[in-house]
């Protein structure tokens, strides 16, 4: 017998017999495609995964394949058949993990800079995923992507900071779920070039992939995901902002593509318009992580202290600031 779930925008119903899923759109999914929309009501498996399975003809729409391109209408039923997962391909490695945070749900670790969460393309050894299947050996496996157990959300390679993991399948829906409804708090720390007219201000631009530059992320088209930004200065020095970021979202690039719309690049990421450096990584760092406990439900904060190269740059840089001060 089908068992419904209520939704915040429609109806998601399991069939038990094939273990297929059903979601039903929405008047706000108008319009929508379809590999967002199933991402979206599905946060539990990863985006590539769903990619996958509409490749693989597993995810109907009114009982009919469609292609991920496609748009929904209101009242259009989606079925979802998940395929078996494939065993993982993602190594153990023995490699340096400074844990800050474990229980037998989670594991919450300071992830330093230059290091990948996941492999994929170039990137098959070496990443954090090795070292944390070398310490635990299992991670959560329900996203069904091979290369990323466990992963419920990413920090770019040059991002440093905090980052939770899942070990059990439970853990991961309700990390997942909690990223979802963005009641995950998420607090960084970052040093852009200039300042603002106030110390305070929020970010709403949408954000999508450049069509010209697939390496970066851009404000300027209507078509961007929704995302929200919200920033405090919390010093001025020389010529630069040091501030703290906290996000709604969980955007590609978010924080840097954000900033660098005001014209405020985040020292030394180059790739939204920033000068090199010799620091040879750009200034931003996940500060501080909250989320609920999977199995206690008891809120739960981490926090990583400044990565020791950003703060030894801070120190210089304030140094340098008093030092021209006097000299005027």
């Amino acid at each position: 017998m089908p068992v419904n779930y209520a939704t915040k925008t429609g109806t998601r119903t399991k069939q038990a017999q094939n273990n297929s899923l059903t979601l039903t759109a929405a008047a706000a999914d108008s319009g929508k495609r379809l590999d967002s929309f199933v991402h979206e009501r599905l946060p539990e498996y990863s985006r590539s995964r769903l990619q996958s399975w509409i490749k693989q003809e597993r995810v109907h729409v009114n009982t009919a394949a469609a292609r991920a391109s496609h748009l929904l209408k209101p009242g259009d039923s989606v079925s979802v058949s998940p395929a078996d997962l494939a065993p993982l391909h993602a190594q153990p490695e023995e490699l340096p993990l400074k844990i800050l945070y474990q229980d037998e749900d989670v594991v919450v670790v300071d992830k330093p800079a230059g290091i990948v969460v996941h492999a994929g393309a170039g990137n098959s050894h070496g990443t954090l995923v090795n070292a944390l299947l070398h310490h635990f050996g299992t991670l959560s496996t329900i996203s069904g992507d091979d290369l990323r157990p466990g992963i419920v959300h990413r920090l770019d390679r040059d991002t440093s900071g905090v980052i939770v993991v899942a070990r059990t399948d439970e853990a991961h829906q309700s990390l997942a779920s909690q990223f979802h409804s963005r009641s995950v708090e998420k607090v960084y720390l970052a040093l852009v070039h200039g300042h603002f007219a106030r110390p305070e201000g929020r970010i709403t631009a949408p954000i999508a992939r450049d069509p010209v530059n697939r390496v970066r992320m851009t404000t300027k088209l209507a078509t961007g995901r929704s995302a929200l930004t919200e920033y405090q200065t919390l010093e001025t020095i020389g010529a630069y902002s040091y501030l703290e970021v906290r996000i709604g979202t969980g955007r590609t690039h978010q924080i840097r593509v954000h900033l660098a719309s005001l014209r405020r690049p985040i020292y030394g990421d180059t790739i939204y318009g920033a000068p090199a450096a010799s620091l040879g990584r750009f200034f931003l760092h996940a500060h501080r992580l909250s989320f609920d406990s999977p199995s206690t439900g008891e809120r739960i904060t981490v926090e990583s202290p400044l990565a020791p190269e950003l703060a030894a740059l801070l120190a210089t840089l304030r140094h340098n600031t008093v030092n021209m001060d006097v000299l005027k």
